[in-house]
Formats: C-alpha cells, sequence, structure tokens
C-alpha cells in the first residue's frame, strides 16, 4: 500500500520527509516535493541552509522547480547559490523569467554576474533585459535586498531574519500570501515592541500604496508626498514585491537631478564632473557656447539700431550694463523658482498662467524699487532728469520682460516635450538683454528731447 505523506510531519521527527540522505528519504523527499510544494516551502524555510541544500542538492530539477516557487525570495536565493553548478543553470533556465529576477535581485551584483556567467547565452540575455529599467523608474531607485515574511511567523522568528540580514535601511516589513503576492505591512517599531510570540498576522497593516517597476519617479514622488511614507513597495504585474523604494534614496536621486540641472542650465554637460579630462568638458560645453554667442550678435544687431542716439548721448553706453544685469538676476530669480515647481511637482504647465502673472507681478513691484534707487544713482551722477526717467521706465519694463520669461519659458519647453533646464537659461538671457536693450534705448531714443 503507498504510503500517504502527511505536510504536517514536524520538522525535527524521524519521520520527516526532509531529513535523511538513503535511497528511500531521497524518494520520499521528491515525492513530498512533488505532492505538496507549499508545505515543503516552508518546511526548507525553516530548516539550516547547509542541510537543505544538502538535501536538494540530491533531488532533479523538475522535484524542485513547484516549490521553488513558493519559497521567499531571500531564501531561495540562499539556497541557489548553495546548490550544484549544473542545479544552477537548470533551475535559472526553466524557472519562470520573473521569479528568477526576483531571486537574483536579493544577491550583491558580483554574485549576480557570476551566475548569469554560467548559464547559456539566450537565458542571460532574456535575464538581463527583465534586470534592467528605464533611468528614474521605480525598477532604477528600488533596493532589491528586501526581506519577505509569512503571516503565521511569530515576531521572535522575524527578528532573528532581521538580524541576520542587517539591512539598516529598513522601515517595516512587508507580508506575502502562500503564492507571494504582498498583502500586508508592519512598521518596524511595532514588532520591536511586541511579544515574542505574536503573530505577524495580528499586527498587520494595509498597503497604503505600491508600483510598478516602470513607474517614473514624478509618480513615486507624488506617492511619497501624498501618503507621507518611509517606503514604498515595488510590484511586478502578479503584485510580487521586487523591493523597496526607500525615501533616502529618493531624495538622494533627487539632489543629483536637481544638481545635473544646475550643470545643464548655464551650458555644461550633466554627465561632466570637476575632475573631468579637459577634452571632455571642451566638447560638452563648446556647443552651447556657439548658440550662446549668436544669441549675443543677436543682442547686439539690437544696439545697433539705435547707433546714433548712442553716438549722440553717451551715457547711454554706460547704463545699458546696469539694464541688462539687472533684469538678467531678475529672470534668473524667476526661472530657479519655477524650475524648483516643475521638479517638484509643486506646478504643472496648466498652471502658466498663475504663474506667469504672479512673477510679472513680482518683476513690476522690483522694478519699481530697483528704479528708485538706480534713478537716485543716475541723477547723482549725470544730474540729468531725463536720463533718470529713461532709466526708470526701462527698469519697470525689462523687469517685468524678465519675471515673464523666467515663468514661461521652462513651462513652454516642458510642453514641447524638451527638457527646460537644458535651454533655459540661453532662452532667458536672449530675451532680457533684447527686451532690455530695446526698452532703454527704445526710450531714450523717444525721450531725446529731456536728455
Amino acid at each position: 500500500m503507498e504510503t500517504k505523506l502527511s505536510p504536517q510531519d514536524d520538522l525535527d521527527s524521524p519521520t520527516n520527509p526532509l531529513r535523511g540522505a538513503s535511497a528511500v528519504d531521497t524518494a520520499l523527499t521528491r515525492k513530498f516535493l512533488l505532492d505538496f510544494p507549499r508545505d515543503a516551502a516552508l518546511k526548507i524555510e525553516a530548516m539550516d541552509l547547509g542541510e537543505a541544500s544538502a538535501v536538494l542538492a540530491l533531488q532533479p530539477v523538475y522535484a524542485l522547480l513547484t516549490m521553488w516557487k513558493y519559497l521567499l525570495p531571500s531564501v531561495a536565493a540562499d539556497l541557489l547559490t548553495a546548490l550544484p553548478e549544473a542545479h544552477i543553470r537548470q533551475l535559472m533556465a526553466e524557472l519562470r523569467p520573473q521569479d528568477t529576477v526576483r531571486m537574483l535581485g536579493q544577491l550583491e551584483e558580483e554574485r549576480r554576474h557570476q551566475l548569469l556567467g554560467i548559464i547559456d547565452e539566450a537565458v542571460r540575455r532574456e535575464l538581463s533585459e527583465l534586470l534592467s529599467y528605464p533611468e528614474n523608474s521605480a525598477g532604477r531607485l528600488m533596493d532589491t535586498r528586501a526581506s519577505l515574511f509569512r503571516c503565521e511567523m511569530t515576531v521572535a522568528e522575524t527578528l532573528n531574519v532581521l538580524r541576520r540580514a542587517r539591512l539598516r535601511t529598513a522601515r517595516g516589513v512587508f507580508l506575502v500570501d502562500a503564492e507571494g503576492r504582498l498583502t500586508a505591512k508592519i512598521p518596524l517599531h511595532d514588532i520591536a515592541v511586541a511579544e515574542p510570540h505574536v503573530r505577524l498576522a495580528e499586527l498587520a497593516q494595509p498597503v497604503q500604496a505600491m508600483v510598478s517597476s516602470t513607474a517614473e519617479k514624478d509618480e513615486i514622488s507624488e506617492l511619497f508626498e501624498k501618503h507621507q511614507l518611509l517606503d514604498l513597495p515595488v510590484v511586478d504585474i502578479d503584485q510580487r514585491l521586487l523591493g523597496i523604494i526607500n525615501h533616502n534614496s529618493l531624495v538622494q536621486v533627487s539632489q543629483e537631478d536637481m544638481s545635473s540641472d544646475v550643470l545643464a542650465m548655464v551650458g555644461a554637460s550633466r554627465d561632466e564632473r570637476a575632475l573631468s579630462g579637459p577634452l571632455f568638458a571642451v566638447r560638452k560645453r563648446m556647443p552651447w557656447l556657439q548658440i550662446n554667442l549668436l544669441t549675443a550678435f543677436l543682442a547686439a544687431s539690437v544696439v545697433g539700431l539705435f547707433e546714433d542716439t548712442i553716438a549722440s548721448f553717451t551715457a547711454l553706453a554706460v547704463l545699458l550694463p546696469v539694464v541688462a544685469g539687472q533684469s538678467g538676476n531678475a529672470g534668473a530669480q524667476a526661472l530657479a523658482v519655477t524650475m524648483r515647481g516643475l521638479a517638484l511637482r509643486e506646478i504643472t504647465i496648466r498652471h502658466w498662467f498663475r504663474v506667469m502673472y504672479k512673477e510679472v507681478r513680482v518683476g513690476f513691484v522690483n522694478g519699481l524699487g530697483i528704479a528708485i534707487t538706480c534713478g537716485l544713482g543716475v541723477f547723482l551722477w549725470s544730474q540729468s532728469f531725463g536720463l533718470v526717467l529713461v532709466i526708470s521706465t526701462a527698469m519697470v519694463v525689462a523687469m517685468v520682460a524678465a519675471g515673464f520669461a523666467g515663468a514661461v519659458v521652462p513651462i513652454v519647453l516642458v510642453r514641447m516635450g524638451q527638457d527646460p533646464a537644458q535651454a533655459s537659461s540661453i532662452i532667458l538671457t536672449t530675451v532680457t538683454d533684447v527686451v532690455g536693450f530695446f526698452a532703454f534705448l527704445g526710450i531714450a531714443t523717444a525721450m531725446s528731447s529731456l536728455l
């Protein structure tokens, strides 16, 4: 009569189907793995790594495949590295690619590359593609070394696992069901103060938010802000956990993006570093310097239109840089505030009118204040009320235009699908110079009788 194995056999019992190494025990183990894969996975997780790998190494890979998908990814990864190379190669080829990726994500990068190096080229190419994610996506930002736990585990067992894992960035633990799907979360402080015998199911809380591996950074930032999260789970199409995005990691990436935006705004490459080679720096900067030269000629051509006026009133040439400098600084302030709002999702392109109207008003009020101070200085220098009136009026016009350009230019570039950091500064400089020169010299020409 055939013996029916019970999934409830005690792990330390002599009848435990995952213990012995004799031919009979090996056959019983194989039958247990095939008939009760979910229970076998639970028993494997409770065993010592060395003992479990020794038992599984005696089994053919086909007997391990069904059970393997029920293992926690961290346990599966440890077991995989402990098995013979032939088992590793076959398991990685025959498991579902998504399951293999989740398992490889638990390993250090060097060890991951070693395992990918021993499998067939076609399988390696497929897994490598699945392991790569778009720039600034959730897959790039996540930490794959996330420990998963089951609802039936106790607090004491969980703390032992956390101590072994030594994940200093962990803010909570995530629970999965028998199929490995994400079901709940428990803050780490709740586990720390709970009694050792309490099961995790009693402490479980709903997961507030989760994202797919292809979610973009803007969506991730919005979820962190909306739910006030410390970490955010990343899941695949089957709701199985791929990794965790920690808030600190997101902040670090945002800071790096902001620093690269600063470089781009002045025409330097995002890839350039302080110790980059001179030839690399020249190659990256030269195109934007050439473009800036063309815009400078455009501003100079405006000055050329009023050559006769400047020749008649040489004081205008002295004051031209004052108007251009003040409007340029005002525009840079408006540009920086708008760029920050776009980066942090405080505003979208739908807010263009509100942002523009605010910056125009700011430019007008600042223009009046600067015009008064500038007018006093010009009067003490030239004793000419006409020159004071010209530069004061031009200053207000130029700073209003600068505020308008600083708000609108980056929003228009975003609307056109362009990187606002890459070209905003050059466009802004062109607008402020052209408008500032034209306003100052145009008003001076119109009021020449007062000069």
